[in-house]
């Protein structure tokens, strides 16, 4: 088990697609109310314009071990290298016509707060702590130490409405990336 959560292990296994997320598309964003690492709370319902939310299990923090196994879970590894791509993408991602991006995981606000701070992250994480994201939009998950997480993917959502996903993602690293060439070549 590696401790390094900036990089990624050459080895990682790579997630199939087992067509969990091809219901989302056309699916409005649900009314619920999440809190946000910048202490506000967030309705994606209400969210208009161009949104982006990436998902990600959980994140792991300096000097806390991964959970047993981490590494050998398609999809789990790799949730710092993924919000850094967000992060260093962020200007690039708003230039292109998203008017917010959000990370989102499972984890509560005051653990996702030290990531958003240790990576200085340029957007709110939000906590689906609840999991009530995860079952308005029957999101897939996967279940570790007793945790139930969401599995990686990302979502643009224009005017509350999901219009594309990005599922599964691998590696994490690039997913931003490959975010960020979608607005440009699908602009409103």
């Amino acid at each position: 088990m590696s401790m390094s959560y900036e990089g990624l292990p050459e080895d990682l296994p790579v997630p199939d697609d087992d067509g969990a997320a091809r219901h989302l598309k056309g699916l409005a964003l649900p009314d619920v109310e999440l809190a946000a690492t910048d202490g506000r709370r967030v309705n994606p319902s209400r969210l208009s314009d161009r949104t982006v939310i990436y998902i990600y299990p959980r994140s792991g923090k300096p000097g806390v071990a991964l959970p047993e196994g981490w590494d050998a879970i398609p999809g789990a590894r790799g949730c710092t290298p993924h919000s850094c791509g967000f992060r260093d993408h962020f200007a690039e991602l708003r230039a292109a016509g998203a008017d917010a991006v959000f990370g989102l995981s499972t984890q509560d606000s005051a653990y996702q707060r030290e990531l958003a701070e240790r990576l200085h992250l340029p957007f709110p994480i939000l906590s689906d702590e609840a999991l009530a994201f995860r079952r308005a939009l029957g999101l897939p998950t996967f279940e570790v130490d007793g945790m139930v997480l969401l599995k990686r993917m990302a979502l643009i959502a224009d005017e509350a409405t999901i219009t594309h996903v990005f599922y599964p993602v691998f590696p994490p690293d690039r997913n931003a990336a490959d975010v960020l060439a979608w607005p440009r070549a699908n602009p409103r």
